[in-house]
């Protein structure tokens, strides 16, 4: 069997420029990480997330570092010894015992090196050197030659991790380092080099296919023996053989589903190589896998042509959100970390991430949580806004790193599709890299067309592939088409208002978003500026966007008031993103029978920054989270334009008809009943959108500033306004508020006296730690809402104070 040494102590790291900055010759460090956290956690440099301290470590990623260690060894005779390294970010140079063992130059793959000879008996030191990662780039761009890159750095050039550099989210903290596990392998006669594993559904039953390929030493006779649910199956590898492929059949297994239709049911795969003649184990592989089939639907059709994902032969609409690095230091996220992110996204009714191109192909954790958690994902190969260079030596290492992740993620039955590129495609058609590269010169198309599909088609056949996000099918069509493949929508935010979402309704929209600040105790704990204003240095350090504060004043712009203080400022803002999204959402899945997914950018955070995410970098929930909670809820009212009047549409993603009467109010805002219908049975299918126009008397005002439409069809209730917060008269909100001991915190009950719109419960303001069950509430006049509030700290009623912990659109409207 193999023997496995994990090499993650006793490891020191240095600066391999002599007295730099005061360091000391030998820092402690922690493997896996990087330079950064090791300066950290020595109180060498500043938190780089604090205030703008990020500027301060800049110096970090232009300089050459070493990570040193000693452990024990031995010659063993007739045994391969190996340095397994499973990330090393970005290049670097292994030497053991003074002896070179190779070079690396790239973050996304995993090496191995053969030391048999060269180690010793007893001590033996492992040296790691890392190069700035800007001096080759700069080199590389020598090579290469100059490619268009949409953000700063030479992360086109490279094989490493490109928000690194800088993003419009992200700092640019250029990170060195050993960041996964290294590991001293070592075995005798066999081990599995590359084990693929693939399984579907063929027709009621469940299959397994597995291709493995040995290595071994000498004429050594092997057998695989693999077993799952009861079946298994003996391989026998001859001699003069080192690869085997052959199928397993379970009967009828319980299928698996993502989460909002289904359970997920896992089936532990047990793989065994073993020689053939002493039986003796010499190699394993495990890995739990999900029974479910999947197929991307790209067919022409009447609006142009589909982008449907067919999961277990049912077409679905994806309620996404795209996925960013969740720190800027990767080896800092933990399982836990990211079970918690996982589950945050499945109580937001989330149920696709996207791992988006710019970032990293994550950790086997991370799948596995969404293979528990019925999570989706979408994973995109990693290109994104750049034109890449398609000669050597990078087109190796892409094939390499493709290779590697392709076999390491492919048994997850979450993983249903690889995306070739994000805005790859459509920068090159639309932001005028055409123009700039040369003729015949390569930009990435090539990978995207060619290199991809085809590893692709080799390595994982049961799963699809799409050249790009955005693309059209083919390059015949401009890529950001709204009637064919997947499309961003960016004019809103950048350019427009929100409203104009509604002039789009695309097959899918895989990027889509609207920025705002993180929450309160987050901004507090990351910036100490006195005061804190939206220019602010710290707070202003921590926007990333180009003109990013000038559109969130933008953007407020015929919706609501251009805030004069900094707590305005920050709930406006963020109530103005959640609004956004939330309209969007509705918008698309009304339209479901044309549109089959809505992918929110983004959900998650890297670091405490003004951004587009739902959940801030502390993991504390914006209210753009409970929007989309609530915008992705399986069932769905919403209200919309129709033939010059308006219907409410009732969008139903669950496996059994929803049939409810259907009723509606047209309301003066103190709660005067104006006009009102009752149906008594409306029906709406599974998986399907459901329109009922309301009747004239209700979707005609008598006067447009004081009026709304309130339509209920069972628990689930939509509202209309007919002027925008800037022109609607909501009163100054009056309510009560009652509180009350609850398991894990308090109940907090609120009762409007007048109409309050958008009510929000700001837990952090209370807590740092604090969580609230729901936000984004409207209530008429009389109507009461109870909070459930989690906390440990005392409270009382006189701590919910009006306008800053208790928020409405009211106090907008009415602060000035």
């Amino acid at each position: 069997m193999i023997e496995k040494t994990e090499l993650n102590r006793g490891w020191t790291l240095s600066c391999n420029v002599a007295g730099r900055h005061d360091l000391p010759t030998e820092i402690p460090a922690k493997v896996p990480g990087c330079v950064h956290l090791d300066l950290l956690s020595n109180r060498l440099i500043p938190d780089p997330y604090l205030d703008v301290n990020e500027i301060t470590n800049d110096w970090i990623g232009k300089q050459d570092w070493s990570y040193r260690c000693v452990f024990d060894g031995s010659q063993d005779a007739g045994k391969v010894r190996e340095l397994v390294f499973d990330g090393l970010d970005t290049v670097a140079t292994i030497a053991l015992n003074g002896q070179e063992l190779g070079r690396t130059a790239n973050m996304h793959r995993t090496y191995r090196f053969d030391v048999s000879e060269r180690l010793k008996r007893g001590s033996n030191e492992l040296v790691v050197t890392f190069r700035s990662a800007y001096a080759y780039g700069a080199e590389m761009e020598a090579h290469y030659g100059y490619r268009p890159n949409n953000y700063p750095g030479p992360g086109n050039l490279m094989r490493k991790m490109a928000c690194n550099f800088g993003w419009d989210w992200g700092p640019t903290l250029v990170t060195s380092g050993i960041w996964k596990p290294v590991r001293l392998e070592s075995w005798d006669q066999s081990r599995l080099a590359e084990t693929r594993v693939s399984a579907t559904l063929a027709g009621g039953d469940g299959r397994v296919t597995v291709r493995a390929r040995i290595e071994r030493q000498g004429g050594v006779g092997a057998r695989l023996v693999a077993s799952i649910a009861g079946i298994s199956h003996i391989a026998e590898l001859a001699e003069e053989s080192d690869e085997v492929e052959f199928q397993l059949t379970v009967p009828a297994p319980q299928i698996w589903w993502p989460h909002h239709l289904g359970a997920q049911p896992l089936y532990p795969l047990q793989l065994e190589l073993r020689d053939s003649v002493s039986d003796d184990l010499l190699d394993s592989y495990s890995k739990a896998i999900g029974f479910r089939s999947v197929r991307l639907d790209t067919t022409p059709d009447e609006h142009g042509s589909a982008f449907t994902f067919v999961i277990n032969d049912v077409p679905l609409f994806l309620c996404g959100a795209n996925w960013i690095p969740d720190d800027c230091f990767p080896s800092r996220v933990t399982p836990e970390r990211y079970a918690s992110r996982i589950e945050e996204a499945k109580k937001a009714n989330v149920n696709l991430l996207r791992v988006w191109g710019g970032g990293i192909f994550e950790r086997d954790e991370f799948y596995e949580a969404c293979d528990r958690a019925g999570m989706l994902v979408w994973q995109d190969f990693l290109f994104a806004c750049a034109s890449y260079p398609e000669e050597e030596p990078l087109r190796s290492e892409v094939e390499a790193e493709v290779r590697d992740n392709v076999v390491r993620l492919m048994p997850h039955p979450s993983l249903i599709v690889w995306n070739g590129n994000n805005e790859n495609i459509w920068g090159f058609d639309e932001w005028g890299w055409r123009a700039i590269i040369k003729e015949g010169e390569s930009w990435g198309l090539g990978y995207y067309l060619d290199i991809l599909p085809k590893l692709c088609a080799e390595l994982d056949p049961d799963r699809p592939y799409y050249p790009g996000s955005p693309y059209s099918g083919t390059m015949e069509i401009e890529p950001n088409a709204d009637e064919h493949g997947c499309k961003h929508i960016w004019d809103v935010w950048n350019d427009v208002g929100y409203e104009v979402y509604r002039n789009y309704i695309p097959r899918f929209c895989s990027e889509f978003g609207w920025q705002a600040p993180p929450n309160w105790a987050t901004i507090e704990e990351s910036v100490h500026d006195a005061p804190l204003t939206p220019t602010s240095n710290g707070v202003f350090h921590h926007q990333k966007a180009t003109q990013g504060n000038d559109k969130l004043i933008r953007g407020l712009a015929g919706h609501l008031p251009v805030p004069q203080t900094m707590d305005d400022w920050h709930f406006a803002t963020q109530l103005n993103q959640a609004r956004a999204i939330r309209f969007a959402i509705a918008h698309m899945r009304s339209h479901r029978a044309v549109c089959k997914g809505a992918v929110v950018w983004q959900f998650n955070d890297c670091w405490p920054v003004t951004s587009w995410a739902a959940l801030d970098s502390a993991g504390r929930r914006k209210p753009l989270w409970y929007a989309m909670q609530q915008a992705f809820d399986p069932r769905l009212l919403t209200i919309r334009p129709h033939a010059g009047g308006l219907a409410a549409v009732a969008v139903n993603e669950r496996t059994l008809f929803w049939r409810a009467k259907i009723s509606g109010k047209r309301l003066r805002l103190d709660g005067t009943v104006l006009a009102e219908f009752e149906f008594w049975r409306l029906l709406c299918d599974r998986f399907e959108a459901k329109e009922f126009p309301l009747p004239a008397d209700i979707a005609t005002p008598g006067n447009a500033d004081s009026e709304v439409i309130v339509v209920q069809m069972l628990d689930r209730r939509a509202f209309h306004y007919f002027v925008e917060d800037v022109d609607l008269k909501l009163p100054r909100p009056k309510l009560s508020v009652e509180m009350s001991p609850s398991v894990d915190g308090y109940a907090v009950k609120v009762t409007a006296e007048t109409f309050l719109k958008d009510l929000c419960l700001m837990a952090d303001r209370l807590d740092p730690t604090a969580v609230v069950d729901s936000m984004l509430v409207t209530l008429l006049p009389g109507e009461s809402h109870v909070f459930q509030l989690q906390t440990a700290k005392p409270l009382s009623a006189a701590d919910i104070t009006i306008a800053t912990v208790l928020r409405s659109a009211n106090d907008l409207v009415n602060a000035n």
